[in-house]
């Protein structure tokens, strides 16, 4: 037993995954009435969602508070390639679905939702998540407002002791030990959810919406692949795929199957300090960019409007299919703001083609019943990219920072 438990200790996280994925799969198949082992994946997400909130207050308190004058961080230049990628994924998914039109057989039963009302709406609720009570902010994980007290808090402490500060980082240090003890246990727990995935949703119920699905998954994909990494070149002009690569296998692969961006929150933190970049920087860059970083978001809500515009025989122009662009976009920043994520900000979207409330809402049904695909690939593209573009931001800086010293030699 010690021989084997020092073997898997010594095996890489993502083989261990990956084992945990094929232990999970076998395990549905043989002995689909064991729900017990799902309960292995219900605890690991829940520890993750647990730890995440007060991992983000500590670590950016600290970053904050200990931060010195003059120093410059990359918070700029990464907000930049957030929205960037966000609105190329969008304007991406806009073109391919004029290209692949899809149809919907449309359902309904999901009238008991309420979706905004407008992207005014939106944006007035994220600000009145910046002013949230701290701790209902921490109990909800409202991450905007984690944020906003985090760097009230750093910066009123700036002025504090040396010795309060260690405390804060010996505080933050302490957690993030226990987010490596939790993470450890990734292979266990992506086993029980991949194993609830396949015993209580199956795939049969997704077949009939397969080209739907192709869409969906295809502009993701062509994202993650080809519009991201040509971003990551333009900015740090070095081959940008091994990064890539590594930030969708030690990233993308648990977001997958947790589906919560929030809960993948640990797991980037993780691999950011793997790959040696500024603290001060990805401790606030990761939790924003859980909130504001959604190109996945912008692609569901861009495809699925889409989708109700070609059912219900709708023309639309290419000026208003570039205004669709920018508001998905847009939405998309707000989605973590908004009960239900994505999906009901898709009437939104669609009262800028005159669809009523009724048909938009069967449309969001319509996403409920793929949303087992369909929030697994948006979930894997938006947090594996905020680790992407944390590095880039942080590699530009490095680039042209040794450019200078070229000159000046």
């Amino acid at each position: 037993m010690r021989t084997a438990l020092t073997k898997w200790n010594r095996m890489s996280l993502i083989k261990r995954i990956l084992l945990g994925i094929v232990l999970g799969v076998v395990l549905a198949l043989i002995v689909p009435g064991a729900t017990g082992i799902a309960l292995f994946g219900s605890l690991f997400v829940s520890a993750l969602k647990a730890v995440a909130p007060i991992l983000v207050l500590l670590l950016v308190m600290a970053a904050i508070s200990n931060h010195r004058k003059g120093v410059q961080t990359n918070m700029k230049r990464i907000i930049v390639l957030y929205v960037m990628s966000t609105f190329l994924a969008g304007l991406l998914a806009v073109a391919a679905s004029f290209l692949f039109p899809v149809t919907l057989t449309l359902v309904s039963g999901v009238q008991e939702l309420t979706p905004p009302d407008g992207i005014v709406e939106v944006l007035k609720s994220l600000l009145l998540k910046m002013v949230d009570n701290p701790v209902s902010a921490l109990m909800n994980a409202n991450y905007i407002g984690i944020l906003a007290w985090a760097l009230l808090l750093g910066v009123a402490l700036k002025s504090s002791s040396d010795n309060t500060k260690n405390l804060i980082t010996q505080f933050s240090e302490a957690v993030s030990k226990i987010v490596k003890w939790v993470i450890q246990f990734a292979p266990f727990g992506i086993m029980g959810l991949i194993f609830d995935s396949i015993t209580t949703s199956g795939l049969s119920s997704l077949l009939g919406y397969g080209k739907l699905l192709s869409v969906l998954v295809g502009c993701m994909v062509f994202t993650a692949l080809v519009v991201n990494p040509l971003i990551v070149y333009l900015n740090i002009r070095k081959n940008p795929y091994p990064l890539v690569l590594q930030c969708l296998r030690e990233s993308g692969i648990t977001a997958f199957f947790t589906r919560s961006s929030a809960a993948n929150i640990p797991v980037n933190m993780r691999l950011c300090e793997k790959l040696g970049l500024d603290k001060d920087t990805y401790s606030v860059s990761i939790p924003l960019g859980a909130t504001i970083n959604m190109a996945g978001a912008a692609v569901t809500i861009s495809v699925l409007s889409l989708a109700a515009v070609h059912t219900m025989g709708i023309q639309v122009d290419f000026g208003t299919a570039l205004i669709l662009s920018v508001l998905s976009a847009v939405a998309a920043t707000g989605a973590s703001g908004v009960a239900g994520g994505s999906l009901l900000l898709i009437p939104m979207a669609c009262s800028l083609f005159g669809i009523s409330n009724d048909i938009a809402m069967q449309v969001v049904g319509v996403g409920f019943i793929i949303g087992v695909l369909q929030d697994s690939f948006e979930t894997s593209l938006n947090s594996s990219s905020d680790v992407l573009f944390t590095a880039t931001a942080e590699y530009a800086k490095k680039r042209k920072e040794g450019k200078k010293t070229a000159v000046q030699l």
